[in-house]
């Protein structure tokens, strides 16, 4: 029966869409950041697939087909950046140096906490893309010779405790200016993290969107020229 059920690309897909309903109703309920749907979701697969001793081949059958909507996903941040353009349009300049200077900051740390670990090239180059959105990422680490699904993981911590820490984090360090709020998410999370600054504001979330595009931008030819 088990080998029946997995089969089907419908497994991956009605468990991930049912796991990240329980998350979302978690959320609602507790009103608490560290309900985050995603980060629960995770969890319940993890959970089921060990469980059951299902392979993760089985259960990628579906989860690929979700991973084709991540494209447009993301692109469709670009409605918010449409209606807060003229925001955008008086900010670009301080959103662009923003988000250089975050781009550089977290591939520098990266390599910094990479030698003093003692962590080889191949580690390090998958965990150099883990602030920028997953299409870029992947390509980054494997034009660097990463291994993609540890740069997934990473992408993946990355964005969950972006959503989860960025409204404390704004509170902790007193960041009233809506723009370095958007930058700062954008930048450092993705578009997991841009989900959050949506929640935020529209133009929280419309910088944190054009933020996350200039920081894969960045991260990409800083990696061609430096690495």
């Amino acid at each position: 029966m088990k080998e029946l059920i997995t089969a089907s690309p419908l497994f991956g897909l009605s468990i991930t869409i049912l796991t990240y309903a329980i998350g979302t109703a978690a959320n609602r309920k507790t009103g608490k950041a560290i309900f985050n749907p995603l980060l629960i979701s995770e969890l319940l697969i993890i959970a089921v697939l060990l469980i059951f001793r299902i392979p993760f081949s089985a259960f990628n059958e579906g989860g690929a087909i979700i991973n084709l909507f991540l494209g447009p996903v993301t692109a469709m941040l670009a409605y918010s950046i449409y209606r807060e353009r003229k925001l955008v349009g008086r900010h670009l300049a301080s959103i662009v140096v923003g988000t250089a200077a975050g781009s550089i900051a977290s591939i520098a740390t990266i390599m910094l906490l990479s030698r003093l670990l003692g962590l080889d090239e191949t580690l390090s180059s998958s965990l150099i893309p883990k602030s920028v959105t997953t299409p870029i990422a992947i390509a980054i680490s494997e034009d660097l010779g990463g291994i993609r699904s540890l740069t997934v993981t990473s992408l993946l911590l990355t964005g969950v405790l972006g959503n989860i820490l960025a409204p404390f984090m704004i509170k902790l360090f007193r960041v009233r200016n809506r723009v370095a709020q958007g930058v700062a998410i954008g930048t450092a999370s993705h578009v997991v993290g841009t989900s959050k600054a949506l929640e935020l504001g529209e133009d929280i979330g419309a910088i944190s969107g054009i933020a996350l595009t200039f920081s894969g931008i960045i991260t990409a030819i800083i990696a061609m020229l430096a690495l």
